[in-house]
């Protein structure tokens, strides 16, 4: 039996006056460090009351990271991003330089602070969801405060970023800041939630634009209509229209939760065969705002977007022949902004106008 002597000095003494737990004939305490991960016999003390939780070491890698904001959801917001940028750099007659860097340093925080703090509000009614409930906040395997650690991170990444372009950038910042903490509550009172969260990505081209042309224009870029209307405004719009029209169609699958928990949705508010109707005439929408855009002005982009409206409408008009009609749904979606990204670059390249 191990002597007392043994122990001395290694922790403070109130931790060997009650449950010691010994291993091999050791109190615990007593094994050495470099020898725990090495014995199968140390017993897993840590949580047994309860789901095990994150503690801000092991919580904090990026897989982990990717999996609580949605990575892969950012290939909504990006191309659009892209497309903001590339109008303002080919408007002022300006070349790719490092302020791409920022924006999409930008753009990245951008995502993953509205993801989080979309969590962090949402987390009871996720708990509640049968779909959601096993999310990492409403499970309770992540803890509050490595999800506000995420979400003060994500916050400097967009400021630190917007500061470095300019100062209109760093000011505008703030807007889509504001967007993103009031979507969340919007659910709780209205259907029009879906087209709070469109103006949320919508915010993504135009940011991107304002961050450069107001290297040369400064502030005039928000105050002269005659430099972002016939530009950035239809496709910040259009890509509004879009989001809104997906979300509704992606809410069709919390229907009876958000019943059951007073959640408004368009689903839940107007039936199926409303919902299907409205998402069909949103993409016409969103298209037409593409269509009266800068970017028309060749032809690549316009039978993008229209090849893309198209597949959209056909996606929700055969959703009952699809296995898995939400996931389709999602990748075409992913697809549009990413189609369109490479049709204004293509017709940037070989310059065909529409009149010829």
């Amino acid at each position: 039996m191990t002597r007392r002597s043994e122990c001395a000095g290694m922790l403070p003494r109130p931790f060997h006056q009650a449950n010691t737990v010994y291993v091999d004939g050791l109190p615990l305490p007593c094994i050495p460090m470099k020898h725990w991960k090495r014995s199968a016999n140390i017993p897993n003390l840590t949580n047994t009351n309860g789901p095990r939780t994150w503690n801000l070491g092991e919580g904090m890698n990026v897989k982990q990271i990717a999996e609580f904001v949605k990575i892969e959801h950012t290939l909504f917001s990006l191309p659009f991003v892209l497309i903001g940028y590339f109008l303002a750099i080919e408007q002022i007659g300006a070349d790719v330089g490092i302020d791409l860097l920022w924006i999409l340093i930008a753009a990245v925080g951008a995502r993953g602070l509205a993801m989080t703090l979309n969590r962090i509000i949402d987390r009871d009614i996720d708990a509640a969801n049968p779909r959601t409930e096993g999310r990492h906040l409403a499970s309770g395997t992540m803890k509050m405060q490595t999800a506000w650690i995420l979400s003060a991170v994500f916050l400097l990444m967009l400021l630190v970023s917007a500061g470095l372009l300019n100062e209109v950038a760093l000011m505008m910042a703030w807007l889509p800041v504001v967007a993103f903490v009031a979507y969340p509550y919007m659910k709780r009172f209205t259907w029009a939630c879906h087209f709070w969260l469109g103006l949320c990505l919508g915010l993504a081209p135009a940011g991107a634009w304002v961050a450069v042309t107001a290297d040369v224009h400064g502030w005039a870029v928000i105050t002269d209509s005659s430099l972002w209307a016939p530009t950035i405004l239809p496709i910040s719009l259009g890509v509004a229209l879009w989001i809104a029209a997906f979300d509704i169609n992606y809410a069709r699958m919390d229907v009876e939760s958000d019943r059951e928990q007073g959640i408004h949705s368009f689903p839940s508010k107007f039936g199926e065969v409303a919902t299907t109707r409205t998402t069909i005439q949103l993409s016409l929408l969103w298209f037409a705002c593409f269509a009266f855009s800068d970017p028309m002005e060749g032809i690549w982009f316009l039978a993008a977007s229209l090849i893309m409206a198209i597949a959209n409408v056909y996606v929700v008009l055969r959703m009952k022949s699809f296995v898995d009609f939400q996931t389709t749904l999602f990748r075409v979606s992913m697809l549009t902004g990413w189609v369109l990204l490479g049709s204004l670059l293509l017709g940037f390249a070989v310059d065909v106008p529409v009149s010829s």
